[in-house]
């Protein structure tokens, strides 16, 4: 399972403050106001992607509280981030075989095992995605972004090489064929160009050419 409504089942994600845009007072109806046009009555709920965030970071937030030792946001590093990731693996739902499983490396296994459960490349890597972006939004400063962490990219990246490995599952990207096309356009456009260029060339020549011709007649 690797889409990332799995970092969903992680506990205590949904103790979260009502959006204070949604708690807005009732704006005044059209006939209180004199008009015929209908108002809307509060701003559009936040985005899907908007509601996961908060209910990530507010996640987040609340691991920093439980942390022993105690653990400020400033103080967090991306040390501490990889230690919040393998903290998740334990909520997990992706099976991961081990090396001595007789099941390693393969996509389909005919029968079950007792390998780990663990979240999945994919929902750690749009987790990180979305902290990264709401640390962000709340005042951290970019270039001190833990969730951008060098530790936390390579991390990442031994996470999707071992879950390729042990599921048999290759999470390499696909070829974008797009690139090559233009490519091949813009070489088609070029010669197009310089044939066009010749062909003036020539019909610079072609003109004298046909003068003489001409004449010749």
């Amino acid at each position: 399972m690797d889409s990332a409504s799995e970092w969903s089942s992680a506990p205590d994600r949904s103790i979260i403050n009502e959006d204070p845009l949604s708690a807005t007072a009732t704006l005044p109806t059209a006939s209180q106001q004199g008009g015929s046009e209908p108002t809307s009555s509060s701003p559009a709920p936040p985005s899907r992607y908007e509601s996961q965030k908060r209910r990530d970071w507010n996640t987040f937030l609340q691991y920093l509280n439980n942390h022993k030792p105690p653990l400020t946001l400033v103080r967090c590093s991306g040390a501490h981030i990889i230690e919040f990731l393998k903290y998740l693996d334990q909520f997990g739902k992706t099976k991961v075989h081990i090396t001595g499983c007789p099941y390693f490396g393969h996509p389909n296994p005919p029968a079950p095992c007792s390998c780990p459960l663990k979240q999945a490349w994919g929902s750690l890597d749009a987790l990180i995605g979305r902290l990264r972006a709401a640390y962000e939004e709340n005042s951290g400063l970019p270039e001190s972004n833990p969730f951008g962490a060098r530790a936390v990219r390579i991390y990442l990246r031994e996470v999707r090489e071992g879950q390729a490995k042990a599921r048999g599952i290759p999470y390499d990207k696909k070829k974008r064929k797009r690139p090559s096309a233009t490519t091949t356009v813009v070489g088609v456009n070029v010669s197009v160009a310089a044939t066009q260029t010749v062909d003036c060339g020539g019909g610079s020549g072609g003109v004298g050419g046909g003068g003489g011709e001409t004449a010749a007649n």
